[in-house]
């Protein structure tokens, strides 16, 4: 009997040494498993946070708070949802924008279409093609050295204006608003010697009795008590093509994916200004503009929204292209005009928009 339970324990230990083992590689298999899928998710997730997005220049004419939707669209990061890490330039000026677009600095310009319009003329190659208009106004105001509640634009008849640069929308739209009221722009004094981007310095200066000027400096003259806004020429005016996006005809057939995503982009930032109020827009711009406070980005902003300055898409229609080859020419500024197929491309605003 004895024996018999001798080798019962016996055998009983040989199972106890042989499951250890086995119990042993399964929970070391447990372990690994849990281990790889830990791994896993993380390495998963660092390739997610790793997506390689597409590296894009913008360069843009000005920095204001006219063009608010793109600002929105860079803050709320619809960039980077559509892929593309931005760079943002500011070119001060048109011609340095096209400059920075033809030698490659910038992918993306971002100007007054007249600029394409120019270089399409003079014969360049691989033209830039507009394929998203973001204002439908103008964006400046005639700023004068007194209030003028009464102000009519026959008052600008042998005064000195300090239009901008010669050939650009600003000088051209003001032009084009004296014609509109019957007066010819000889009969008043325009100073185009001046960049649009040092017309509000020369003005606290002491030069000139108007000036045309975007915001924030128009409403930065009449805090200082230097100027008063009299007019706005986006309202005046009436709709027209202001400012789009162009890109070299070679990076648009070899990059759409990135064109759409841009423009993709743009339409978010445009959807939200349409569909928001203008302190909520002022608040989501506000780190754009850290040396101008919230309540003045507020007003420029109540400024450009009641005046219907953003489009609710970006499409660049025909219609808008005609008018501002009718607002070159008017100047003197064109002599021939351009065909709309080789200067706007409208399919990726038109998929953005759906």
């Amino acid at each position: 009997m004895k024996k018999k339970i001798r080798i019962s324990l016996a055998a009983a230990a040989l199972l106890g040494v042989t499951a250890l083992p086995t119990a042993v590689f399964a929970e070391e298999t447990a372990k690994e498993t849990a281990k790889d899928t830990v791994e896993e998710r993380a390495e998963k997730t660092t390739k997610e946070e790793r997506k390689v997005l597409t590296e894009v220049t913008l360069n843009e004419v000005a920095h204001s708070i006219f063009y608010a939707p793109q600002y929105v669209a860079i803050e709320n990061g619809y960039f980077e949802e559509e892929g593309i890490d931005l760079t943002l330039v500011t070119g001060f000026g048109a011609d340095k924008v096209m400059t920075a677009l033809l030698s490659g600095e910038a992918e993306i310009g971002f100007m007054g279409s007249e600029a394409s319009i120019y270089t399409y003329s003079g014969g360049a190659a691989d033209a830039p093609v507009n394929f998203a208009q973001l204002t439908q106004r103008a964006g400046n105001f005639l700023v004068a050295r007194e209030e003028m509640p009464d102000f009519e634009w026959k008052d600008l008849a042998g005064e000195d204006v300090l239009g901008g640069r010669k050939g650009g929308m600003p000088e051209m739209v003001f032009e084009y608003i004296l014609r509109q009221n019957g007066i010819d722009p000889s009969e008043v004094k325009i100073d185009q010697s001046i960049d649009f981007g040092s017309t509000a310095a020369a003005f606290s200066s002491g030069k000139g009795t108007y000036t045309v000027e975007f915001e924030p400096s128009a409403t930065i003259l009449e805090q200082e008590g230097v100027g008063y806004v009299v007019a706005s020429l986006g309202t005046d005016s009436g709709y027209v093509p202001y400012t789009a996006y162009c890109a070299k005809t070679g990076y648009l057939e070899a990059h759409p994916e990135v064109i759409q995503g841009f423009v993709n982009a743009l339409q978010k930032g445009m959807d939200y200004v349409n569909t928001h109020t203008p302190e909520e827009i002022a608040e989501v711009i506000r780190p754009q503009f850290k040396e101008t406070d919230l309540k003045t980005i507020t007003a420029i902003v109540t400024r450009y929204y009641e005046q219907d300055t953003w489009k609710e898409d970006l499409v660049f229609e025909q219609e808008s292209f005609e008018l501002l080859q009718d607002i070159l020419q008017d100047a003197g500024e064109l002599e021939k005009r351009v065909p709309y197929e080789a200067l706007v491309n409208t399919e990726f605003a038109k998929r953005a928009a759906k």
